[in-house]
């Protein structure tokens, strides 16, 4: 077997999902993956290019994946078949905490040598925390690790300390020590996406499975993009907000993209893919004149995949023109969060804006060629109350009043945890915040309770843990009605959607009755089980609401087969980094 020099894995946010009964409840429902917490970071595909065009091998492996799909997959078992010279762990959301320390602990148990590496954002929030659990042996820390990696592969393989290492924390004969974080770049052109390194690993490994983005990615391939790493906004409860990212990564400012490297990887997916392609950050944040340079470029590239942008702020409405006139299919997403306009400005006062400027933007746009228009609401917000929830809700049918079945609505509370470095987290009593943890440990014990409003890690004065589950069922009801009301969803869907949210809430009071009695016999929980995974899946909508349009064939099959050919010819010159390779 070839021995490949770095080994990604993604676990889930719990490793023994499987045999627990927890109730997660809506926290994933209006993202791709499930509660599980199953898609892996980007930073997988920038290493992977990265470290690939320096001759190293790379190989990704979605644990969390994995274990959903096969209820018989053995972790241990599939990770002894491999020989990894070191492996790497993503611990960049806090949700993945349980799970990826339990990953660790399976990769040390199965290759005690091993280098185990994490990454990520809460992985270097909780550096010098991490570091002391056994099975961790190096934190690399920020948001652009792929120069320090490479450095840090080099030193293992010629048995260096890595003491010049940047912004790397480490264990060194049982002693911690913390390299400074020197490397912080100001651009992003030093790394690249190239979807044919993807096609190449499923070849060289002959493992589809391990590199499929989320569950359910074949049905909605949708593609994700990232615009810039940071942001220039201080929304209170983000742990990607300016603050943060100033705190954990050592950036002031966001590192962008250009306008040439961004058209370049979208330009590079739309070879292979004819599914969506959604613009992760909010162009205009690198100012008026970047943004339009990748509508130009966009236009002369006449990329036919529909492109998805995020809107932090409004535009302008001449720039919904520019988009219209670069771009044939695309579509918008808005976030602004409540419906109360002095709940938006508790935010981030610098990119607030009036339902009216939304309003006008949502009516510009429909009046073009935006094939769609998501609004994402949020519950669990400083000064939101129970009855702000509902008036929000409220404005839904207002929304919908004003446009056509091109715009829809979504609510869901936040979660399942206020992010570590984030305003929020940071001084929450200031922003009306109750935190549950503050220590990874802390968090990683919350992730195993048994019901979503027990695990998250926040409440307001303005709403306890009880008061924004309620919140959160009333308000997916109500938004349920609406959608059936005025069209968004047809009639099947609606009326099972409002089934399960009332056999959800049934469910969660039969749960509760259990679990207040004075003892609770572990295998009437158990039993259980099949059942709370199904209630926290699709809870205050239809997931395939998220979905977008799909197309009878999702792939180029030339594009495809242009890849599989090159690797073929690499093969034959011996060009190519493995012969044969592992499968598993």
């Amino acid at each position: 077997m070839s021995q490949i020099d770095l080994l990604l894995l993604h676990p889930p946010s719990v490793y023994d999902f499987r045999h627990r009964a927890i109730m997660y409840g809506p926290v994933s429902d209006l993202i791709p993956s499930s509660p599980v917490f199953e898609m892996y970071p980007l930073g997988f595909l920038t290493i992977t290019d990265y470290l690939e065009a320096r001759g190293l091998r790379v190989r990704i492996v979605n644990l969390a994946l994995r274990m959903m799909n096969d209820r018989r997959f053995d972790v241990p078992a599939f990770l002894a078949k491999l020989k990894p010279r070191a492996v790497g762990i993503d611990l960049h959301w806090l949700p993945h905490a349980h799970g990826a320390i339990e990953v660790a602990r399976i990769v040390k148990q199965v290759h005690p040598t091993t280098p185990v590496i994490f990454g990520g954002l809460s992985s270097t929030y909780f550096h010098e925390e991490l570091i002391r659990y056994p099975a961790v042996d190096y934190v690399l820390r920020g948001n652009s690790t792929e120069p320090a990696l490479h450095e840090l592969l080099t030193c293992l393989a010629a048995g260096r300390a890595p003491v010049h290492v940047p912004s790397l924390t480490w264990k060194d004969a049982g002693a911690v020590r913390i390299n400074p974080q020197t490397f912080v770049p100001r651009s992003l052109d030093y790394v690249d996406i190239m979807p044919e390194r993807m096609v190449k690993m499923v070849l060289r490994y002959r493992d589809l499975q391990s590199v499929l983005p989320f569950n359910g990615w074949w049905q909605n391939p949708i593609t994700a993009v990232f615009t810039a790493k940071g942001c220039a906004h201080e929304c209170v409860t983000c742990g990607s907000s300016r603050q943060a990212c100033a705190l954990i990564n050592l950036h002031e400012r966001p590192l962008f993209r250009s306008p040439q490297n961004l058209v370049k990887n979208i330009v590079d997916i739309s070879r292979i893919s004819r599914g969506p392609i959604f613009l992760v950050g909010d162009l205009r944040e690198a100012g008026d004149a970047h943004a339009r340079e990748v509508l130009a470029l966009l236009r002369t590239a006449r990329v036919q995949n529909e492109i998805v942008f995020e809107c932090f702020g409004m535009p302008p409405l001449d720039f919904l023109r520019a988009i219209d006139a670069a771009v044939e299919n695309w579509s918008l997403e808005l976030s602004p969060e409540s419906h109360d306009e002095t709940i938006r400005s508790h935010q981030d006062s610098a990119t607030f804006y009036t339902n009216a400027e939304m309003e006008a933007v949502i009516r510009t746009a429909l009046g073009l060629r935006c094939h769609r228009i998501d609004v994402f609401f949020m519950i669990g917000l400083p000064h939101q109350t129970p009855q702000s929830v509902a008036d929000t809700i409220g404005y839904c049918e207002h929304l919908f009043q004003q446009s056509d079945q091109r715009l829809s609505c979504f609510i869901s509370p936040m979660g399942p945890f206020l992010d570590p470095g984030s305003r929020g987290f940071e001084e929450p009593a200031r922003f009306g915040y109750r935190l549950f943890a503050h220590t990874l440990e802390e968090h990683r014990q919350l992730l195993v309770q048994p019901s979503w409003e027990r695990i998250l890690n926040y409440e307001t004065v303005w709403m306890n843990r009880e008061e924004l589950l309620a919140a959160t069922y009333a308000a997916a009801e109500a938004l349920n009605d609406l959608k059936l009301r005025y069209g968004r969803i047809d009639t099947a869907r609606g009326q099972e959607v409002a089934r399960h949210i009332k056999r959800t809430r049934d469910f969660k009071a039969r749960l509760d009755a259990i679990q207040q009695e004075d003892v609770v016999d572990p295998e009437v929980v158990q039993a259980l089980q099949g059942e709370i995974y199904e209630f926290s899946v699709s809870t205050v909508c239809d997931k395939q609401e998220l979905f977008w349009r799909r197309h009878v064939v999702n792939f180029k099959v030339l594009g495809i087969a242009r890849i599989v050919l090159a690797y073929l010819r690499e093969l034959v010159r011996g060009e190519s980094h493995t012969h044969g390779g592992q499968s598993a």
